[in-house]
């Protein structure tokens, strides 16, 4: 287990800050009225990949433990089990596109606590909140732009 990295790279976080750059565009798009459904929707699509990569992320560092990889592995299926609901809300209409963005934003900014809590199990590698605090409120806030503009 020596080949594990204890710390965050440089390139995971210039990789990470990397994916803020699709939704910068639909918010762009969006601002200026162009394609916004069509941005709007690769807003949803994105977030939704982000969120469930994100749970992807906690799944690996709850297998990771020798032990009570159960509770961690559990909260790890929440963000995609999240992401299938909102698609399929999309698809009834309960509630307008925008107001879904919003709710996956403030998804994504509160998957915080529980990066927080990874932290406390001593599970996370030095830098992980510096990491994971800009691009889950950065992809947080895009994402709720996305749908809060115009």
């Amino acid at each position: 287990m020596d080949d594990i990295p204890t710390t965050v790279g440089e390139g995971p976080q210039i990789l990470g800050l990397a994916g803020l750059l699709p939704q910068v565009a639909v918010v762009a798009f969006v601002a200026f009225g162009i394609e916004v459904e069509l941005a709007q929707v690769f807003a949803l699509a994105y977030g939704s990949l982000i969120l469930s990569f994100v749970g992807g992320i906690w799944w690996g560092l709850a297998m990771h433990r020798p032990r009570r990889q159960g509770r961690l592995g559990s909260i790890a299926v929440m963000p995609s089990v999240l992401a299938a609901l909102l698609a399929l809300e999309s698809m009834t209409g309960i509630l307008s596109i925008r107001w879904t963005l919003v709710v996956l934003g403030s998804a994504l900014i509160c998957t915080l606590l529980i990066d927080r809590y990874i932290v406390r199990l001593g599970e996370a590698p030095s830098g992980w909140m510096a990491l994971r605090v800009p691009l889950s409120i950065g992809l947080g806030t895009l994402t709720i732009l996305a749908g809060a503009l115009r």
